[in-house]
């Protein structure tokens, strides 16, 4: 049997090969103290007009699907699919744009009292009120696995907000209403048990377009160890061992870009 720098190191005329195969031996090694907390969760946003992506990467287009750790861009008519494993509804308080530290000084749930919010007429936000400009969005997050062309798998989380709320709402009833039968009759499979397909499409009011989600349900899952990861990723959510970390170019539109 070869030694570890037998494998490691090749002589073949005078050039040094280097066997990547000895990272097994040290796998998870410097990892130890790294938890969830630790990580980044990915937000998959659809790019807007006015996002400082359009500039920083050439490859990307008004409408296209991003995401905000790999920075890899998905062709918003192509779109990703996605096995969709948990759901949460929060209320976001913001400070104004450019102001603070781009994060949320508050996050509530729908059971926690909030504060008195008053809905302007110009931009449609519900504004803090005495609160120096702050406002509250009404934020729906999506926690899916992201099925690459390639057979790799991601997590990530889709926040639909403002007018995505319709869109929520719609997959929502989408999941909810699916049966199937089992030997004890009719029931409702888990959330985790579809894969769904999800592109972009312009919308458009009296004010202007943007583009929003479009989703539509592709088929069952028939592969079980991506079952297993998909629920294992929403027990993970449902026990709150995902950190959500939110910063205000997350969403999947930006609401200043939105015509209301």
């Amino acid at each position: 049997m070869a030694t570890k720098n037998e494998v490691a190191k090749k002589k073949e005329q005078g050039i040094t090969i280097f066997d990547p195969s000895i990272f097994e031996e040290d796998a998870g090694k410097g990892l130890e103290n790294v938890g969830q907390e630790d990580l980044a969760l990915p937000f998959v946003k659809v790019l807007s007009g006015n996002d400082p992506v359009l500039d920083e990467n050439e490859d990307a287009r008004k409408g296209d699907i991003y995401n905000t750790v790999t920075g890899k861009v998905y062709k918003g008519k192509t779109g990703i699919r996605v096995v969709p494993c948990a759901y949460q509804r929060r209320f976001i308080q913001w400070t104004p744009r450019g102001s603070g530290s781009g994060a949320p000084s508050a996050i509530y749930t729908p059971q926690e009292q909030r504060p008195k919010t008053e809905r302007s007429a110009d931009d449609n936000k519900d504004y803090v009120v005495g609160g120096n400009g702050e406002y509250i969005e009404e934020t729906h997050q999506h926690f899916v696995l992201i099925l690459n062309e390639d057979g790799s798998i991601e997590t990530a989380l889709i926040a639909m907000k403002s007018t995505q709320l319709k869109k929520s709402r719609k997959w929502n009833s989408i999941m909810a209403s699916r049966v199937m039968q089992g030997q004890n009759g009719t029931f409702t499979p888990p959330r985790y048990s579809h894969i769904y397909h999800l592109k972009t499409i312009q919308e458009e009011n009296s004010k202007g377009s943007w583009h929003g989600w479009e989703m539509s349900l592709e088929s069952p899952i028939e592969d079980a160890a991506l079952y297993g990861q998909a629920k294992k990723f929403s027990q993970d959510i449902m026990q709150g061992d995902v950190v959500v970390k939110h910063d205000n170019g997350e969403g999947e539109t930006n609401g200043d870009s939105i015509p209301f």
